[in-house]
């Protein structure tokens, strides 16, 4: 089951805040990760989608306003794919928080 919020226009004044939450299924393991470039509701969504992708997702949620992405998994994610799922959505993987 996938279920995704996501309004408002790239980087405009229209930020939604918390509400980009993207889930996938049941959950095991929480990590929060700092991503920089995000401005806006559709930056957390595009960071979201891409994340989501990933094997063993089960929930995402990104916020703008703090930089950061909440990822939870059936098991520990390698830390470069989630760089390289954060990369093809065009921001940048800081690190774990």
């Amino acid at each position: 089951m996938t279920t995704e919020t996501n309004s408002g226009s790239c980087c405009g004044t229209g930020s939604r805040g918390s509400d980009d939450t993207i889930t996938v299924q049941g959950a095991d393991v929480t990590t929060v990760y700092k991503v920089s470039g995000m401005t806006c509701g559709h930056c957390e969504g595009a960071v979201s989608k891409e994340i989501s992708t990933l094997e063993g997702v089960t929930a995402v949620q990104a916020v703008a306003k703090t930089g950061e992405v909440t990822v939870t998994s059936a098991a520990p994610l390698d830390e470069g794919t989630v760089r390289a799922a954060v990369d093809e959505a065009g921001y940048e993987l800081v690190g774990r928080v």
